[in-house]
């Protein structure tokens, strides 16, 4: 501990923000305290009595608990960082997502299984237009797949990948997308819980680099209407106790065992249930539309991207299955403890697998299945998946309806600029 002045202590809450305290190193080992009514909390600040908040018993307090073996190196100078859990009353906080994925590791662990997870995320970076918002950055010859400085003119992917490798969070790859200046980010694979807390701690450590040089780095689902969605990609894979990947069956003509195809039943199965967890903003479902690389479709194929469950083509060690519903603004922790309970229902339900898709998935696709078209409707959606409900946990959910039905609300309630742009000067 010697190495670090102080201690960033962080964890997430409900809406996928990083929540946290600094503490001298030398007080590492008491942890830190909360308000937990922090999880009555909407986006606009506003607060809601949702359940599990505490806010009407008189805002009590939560602790954070992390084993000091976990810090690791921060951002900042001198500064250690660590992604603590969360008790209330000396008890796992219920509402927690980073409990949820430990349950849905849990789960995995007593059929045999061990969840390996590889995180990849899509953001744009903006610059701000001088009216208080927030532009495009502005690299007009960029274009998909480019390198240095046509896509990057600073560095900035450069020096995020660097500060990323310093922290011990291990980056694959970075690359430009189509629509510039999106960026793909994806981390190595991993132990589903230290690969899920690396994308955590990665996307707010590449959010302040970019804050350091002016410019915002957003991972909102689809930002600017003129250009493609921003997701985040959970891969993943099972391994055996003996270490091996219990995806993979090279007897199977596809390669896929009877678990892989349980997984991908799961999926499919379950798709509308994870729409609202995995998509959890308004603006998420700009992005979840017919004819979009997002998921819409609750469908599965093989190294097809217009599938929500595409399986890539290597197989062996490498099996695994890559889910495409998640928003860029989901709260990374949900997002793949959905995913994981969602495929282990398929298994345990002995669920039978659709056939792959064979249409293009844009405008032609084998089921008529898809998620819903609005934050409201994949809440009802959420509700009626009582099985994923409790797989995930009834009481985040329960917290987490209670405050994106406040959001919808307020979203109901707002009078947009295109609304006044196409009406005010006619009516």
């Amino acid at each position: 501990m010697s190495e670090y002045d102080r201690i960033r202590v962080l964890w997430p809450d409900h809406l996928g923000i990083a929540r946290g305290k600094y503490i001298p190193a030398r007080h590492a080992e008491r942890g830190t305290n909360h308000c937990v009514s922090t999880f009555a909390l909407g986006f606009d600040k506003d607060m809601v009595p949702a359940p599990g908040s505490y806010m009407l018993e008189g805002f009590p307090d939560l602790e954070t608990h992390f084993d000091t073996a976990d810090i690791r190196p921060g951002w900042e100078a001198h500064t250690g960082v660590v992604v603590a859990d969360l008790l209330f009353g000396g008890e796992p906080y219920p509402v927690a997502p980073r409990l949820a994925l430990k349950k849905a590791i849990a789960d995995w662990a007593e059929l045999g299984y061990r969840p390996q997870v590889g995180i990849e995320f899509e953001a744009y970076v903006t610059e701000p237009d001088g009216q208080g918002g927030w532009k495009p950055w502005d690299t007009p010859h960029a274009y998909v797949y480019s390198t240095g400085s046509t896509a990057d003119p600073i560095g900035l992917m450069d020096e995020i990948m660097r500060q990323a490798e310093a922290c011990n969070i291990r980056v694959e790859s970075i690359n430009s997308e189509y629509f510039a200046p999106q960026f793909e980010l994806t981390l190595e694979y991993g132990d589903a819980l230290r690969a899920v807390d690396d994308a955590f701690l990665f996307r707010v450590l590449a959010r302040e680099v970019a804050h350091r040089h002016g410019l915002h780095l957003t991972f909102l689902g689809r930002p600017f209407a003129d250009r493609g969605g921003s997701g985040i990609h959970v891969n993943f894979s099972l391994v055996d106790e003996a270490g091996e990947n219990v995806l993979s069956d090279p007897d199977d003509p596809d390669g896929l065992s009877a678990v892989a195809r349980g997984a991908l039943a799961g999926l499919c199965a379950h798709h509308r249930g994870m729409t609202a967890l995995c998509a959890p903003t308004v603006n998420a479902y700009k992005r979840l539309r017919p004819g979009e690389l997002s998921g819409y479709w609750a469908n599965w194929g093989h190294d097809h991207r217009c599938t929500a469950n595409r399986v890539p083509p290597v197989r062996g060690a490498g099996t695994r299955i890559e889910n495409r519903l998640s928003d860029g603004g989901a709260n990374v922790h949900v997002a793949a403890a959905t995913v994981l309970q969602a495929a282990r229902l398929g298994v345990v339900e002995h669920l039978e697998c659709p056939p792959p898709e064979t249409g293009d998935g844009l405008e032609e696709a084998n089921t008529d299945q898809h998620c819903a078209h609005n934050l409201a409707a994949a809440l009802d959606d959420l509700e009626a998946d009582t099985a994923l409900v409790e797989a995930v946990g009834a009481d985040l959910v329960a917290n987490f309806v209670a405050i994106k039905r406040a959001e919808w609300d307020r979203f109901e309630r707002a009078v947009t600029d295109w609304e006044l742009r196409e009406y005010l000067p006619y009516l």
